[in-house]
């Protein structure tokens, strides 16, 4: 008999289905010699400091820093999940085979191996590798089952995570409450959700310690076009008024017309983070209700596994592409043009380099129907991309106006659409676009002059905006540092807080724990987030750029670059030296702040 277990039930049907497994049974699924079994999510977890010792169970500054001479797990404490752990056990301890067909990732692989281990799994073990569950896919990766061996380098990354959490997560939040908390408020410390705490802070700090300075602004109108002069900044202003009377009695001589063609290349494919980002300046949802849509149109056999961090295809998906979008009926006003002829094969899109255990979010070209209306909004954002990225460059053309009064230069642009390309898709983000680098220009001359209406007009510095979810998310990618260039931004990922999968819960929990809140679409600190922050001096415990640095170690402990017992070891020296530098502080600071 053949056991196979997945991460949900509605994820075990589909492979049952597939499998010829139709005999339903109480926590499993039954026929053609196999028995298809499901967790609820995580069934396992690290055992709590009181499982290992008595000394333990009561708070205490002595007893830090709590660390197990070796990590065990256990069974949440639920007793649905007690009553299905019992059918896997012994479905386990029956099984000639079992297949692990948990989710394709560092957090599948663990949920499912740490079940494995409690029930005392002795059989082989093979592993089901599917980025979607369309019955394509599900037989696809039965016939090529690999080796549970092969991807032990990810479990280890997943365990280093989930043990570098618990050790940070249960010393550090019980050393500060104790210390600071006097006992009236735990004070919740962890590995992520701190340094990104930290981030909101100190944009909040930024905002409210900002200064506004006032300055002037030279422009002026000359046949209905507007010219900003290229040096005309005032920080007082007589110096403005100065040159603003010098010129106006002089008339707008155009001194350059300067015409170039342009193309822009069709947007990205989506990873986790790029798809959340979008669904706020978009729709306005949060990053853990776009997770939870596209986890259900995964599941629904619409969309390719979603917690992935490229926007890059591999090779293989290229001859998939034109079924994929022959199934996507509802846009055959788009898609039309590409049925049945060559499909182009960028290097922006397809790139076996750019590409590890997962590809991009995209469709699987089944057909949609029945979804909400949240639903429909999130599968349009990755089919529409999708579709896009076989379209034609968008071309354009931008004029630059460059002219002059007395001595003063002004100058002025506009970009117009030759060929709309892919943004025929876009046509509604492409009107909502237009601003004062867009606009369109008259036919103007070298050489030509006239009257022109100069003015001075009165600027203030503006301070940074706060985070919205958007932003925020963009941030954690980065580790705090924002960069336009697409490339610098990829390279950057491997140094981000924490990965795609879990940004959204770190955040959901900030709000939960009190420390965060929304004010419209702002991601704002509350007065409890503030003072928690000043209260840690360790930089290793707040800093974005260092916890980068944590979670590019585990990305190599999982392509097999980094040592997983080196990692926990340098963990366990940090929190030492934090746990003692707390000790050390006689200020008697105290967060008497209650929650908001």
């Amino acid at each position: 008999m053949i056991v196979c277990i997945a991460e949900k039930p509605s994820v075990a049907k589909e492979i049952a289905d597939v499998l010829g497994a139709h005999t339903r049974h109480d926590g499993f699924i039954e026929g053609n010699n196999y028995c298809v079994t499901w967790t609820f999510g995580h069934l396992c977890t690290l055992k709590e400091p009181h499982d290992y010792t008595d000394m333990w169970k009561r708070w205490s500054l002595g007893s830090l820093p709590m660390i197990p001479p070796r990590f065990g797990i256990k069974l949440i404490a639920d007793k649905g999940i007690e009553k299905q752990f019992a059918i896997i056990e012994k479905l386990m301890q029956k099984a000639d085979m079992i297949v692990n067909c948990g989710d394709a990732g560092q957090e599948g692989e663990l949920i499912q191996r740490w079940v494995m281990q409690k029930a005392q799994a002795k059989c082989p073990v093979k592993r089901l590798w599917v980025s979607s569950l369309t019955e394509e896919a599900i037989r696809d990766g039965f016939s090529k089952l690999k080796d549970q061996e092969e991807y032990r380098s990810l479990y280890e990354a997943g365990l280093s995570r989930a043990i570098g959490d618990w050790l940070l997560g249960m010393n550090a939040t019980r050393l500060y409450t104790l210390k600071y908390g006097k006992n009236r408020q735990v004070l919740s410390i962890g590995r992520v959700q701190t340094p990104t705490l930290a981030l909101i802070v100190k944009r909040h700090l930024e905002i409210a310690n900002f200064v506004p300075e006032q300055f002037w602004e030279l422009k002026t109108t000359y046949r209905g076009t507007g010219f900003t002069a290229t040096e005309g900044k005032f920080d007082n202003i007589e110096a403005g008024q100065e040159v603003l009377q010098k010129i106006k009695t002089e008339p707008f001589v155009v001194t350059d017309v300067t015409a170039k063609n342009g193309t822009e290349y069709p947007p990205r494919l989506y990873d986790l983070t790029s798809l959340q980002v979008d669904c706020n300046k978009k729709y306005g949802l949060s990053a853990e209700v776009t997770l939870q849509t596209i986890q259900s149109l995964y599941e629904k056999k619409l969309t390719t596994y979603p917690r992935v961090d490229t926007t890059y295809l591999s090779d293989d998906i290229y001859p998939k592409c034109q079924n994929i979008l022959k199934g996507l009926r509802d846009y055959q006003q788009y898609t039309q043009p590409l049925i049945d002829k060559p499909l182009p094969k960028s290097k922006k899109v397809f790139d076996n380099k750019k590409v590890t255990d997962h590809h991009a979010i995209i469709p699987t070209g089944v057909y949609q129907q029945g979804l909400s209306d949240i639903e429909k909004k999130v599968y349009n954002l990755v089919a529409t991309h999708f579709i896009a990225i076989f379209y034609p460059e968008c071309k354009f053309r931008t004029t630059t106006i460059k002219g002059k009064s007395a001595d003063i230069e002004f100058k002025t642009s506009g970009k117009v659409i030759t060929e709309a390309g892919w943004r025929v898709l876009f046509a509604q983000e492409s009107n909502e676009e237009k601003d004062d680098n867009n606009k369109i220009l008259p036919d103007f001359k070298k050489g030509e002059s006239g009257t022109h209406t100069p003015e001075l007009i009165e600027r203030w510095t503006k301070p940074p905006k706060a985070y919205t979810e958007a932003t925020l998310l963009q941030a954690m990618e980065t580790a705090g540092k924002f960069v336009d260039n697409e490339e610098l931004r990829d390279a950057m990922k491997e140094n981000g807080i924490g990965r795609p999968s879990t940004r959204a819960a770190i955040i959901e929990t900030l709000y939960k724990r009190n420390y965060i809140k929304r004010e419209k679409k702002n991601v704002v600190a509350t007065t409890t987030g503030i003072e928690l922050i000043a209260l840690i001096k360790n930089e290793l415990l707040k800093s974005a750029e260092l916890t980068g640095q944590w979670e590019k170690k585990l990305r190599d402990i999982e392509k097999k670059e980094y040592n997983a017992r080196e990692f926990i070891e340098e963990l366990k020296t940090m929190l030492t030296n934090i746990v003692n530098d707390v000790l050390r502080d006689n200020s008697n600071t105290e967060l008497h702040t209650p929650a908001q």
